[in-house]
């Protein structure tokens, strides 16, 4: 089965949403997805490789299309998952760090970004109860070029914590092709990230 989606005009999630209502009841071995903008582009791709799909994109006149392949056999449709067993968090807590801003609180803006660079070199104490960082709005602006804690997110990146950066907010700010650190993200994947977070640090 192939299967077209026109996801011009829609703002995030609208479609990675699209995508995975696609994928989990029709299971289409080829699928073409058009959208308008690099960060759909790019977290479309993300979510349909997560999927088992290899996935094509070109663009012309300002459009994306992507051509998305199912790796071997089609996959198949993904039945209503059973209620899961309750995770034993005291064993393996998450921690999930929100921040929506690159400065911390209100009052003078340089203080704000000192206070926000020795905030993000501490978040190492957590130890391994850290699990994701989600930068949303003009948080993003840390994990892109220049940002003065670019080394500490590449290196904390590397110990295995997950950084998502919304790709909507780069977009936004016209930085999406300076980004250094991190997977450029969908609110999809926030609003999921912070459900499954045993613990939501906000700041």
């Amino acid at each position: 089965m192939d299967t077209t989606l026109d996801c011009r005009g829609l703002a995030c999630p609208g479609p990675v949403l699209r995508c995975k209502d696609c994928v989990e009841k029709e299971a289409p071995k080829t699928l073409t997805v058009t959208v308008d903008n690099q960060a759909a582009k790019e977290n479309v791709t993300r979510f349909l490789g997560m999927r088992g799909y290899a996935v094509a994109a070109q663009e012309a006149d300002g459009l994306f299309t992507l051509t998305a392949t199912a790796s071997g056999d089609a996959p198949q449709p993904v039945p209503a998952p059973a209620s899961p067993a309750p995770r034993q968090a005291a064993e393996n807590p998450r921690t999930a760090v929100f921040i929506t801003a690159d400065t911390v609180g209100r009052g003078d803006p340089e203080l704000g970004a000192k206070l926000m660079v020795n905030f993000v070199n501490t978040l190492p104490e957590l130890g391994e109860g850290l699990w994701r960082i989600i930068l949303v709005n003009g948080g993003v602006k840390l994990a892109v070029t220049g940002s003065p804690v670019l080394a500490k997110l590449k290196e904390l990146a590397a110990s295995g914590v997950s950084i998502l950066v919304c790709g909507t907010c780069l977009d936004f700010f016209g930085i999406l092709d300076k980004k250094e650190v991190g997977e450029t993200t969908n609110m999809l994947d926030v609003v999921t990230s912070l459900a499954l977070a045993d613990k939501v640090i906000q700041i």
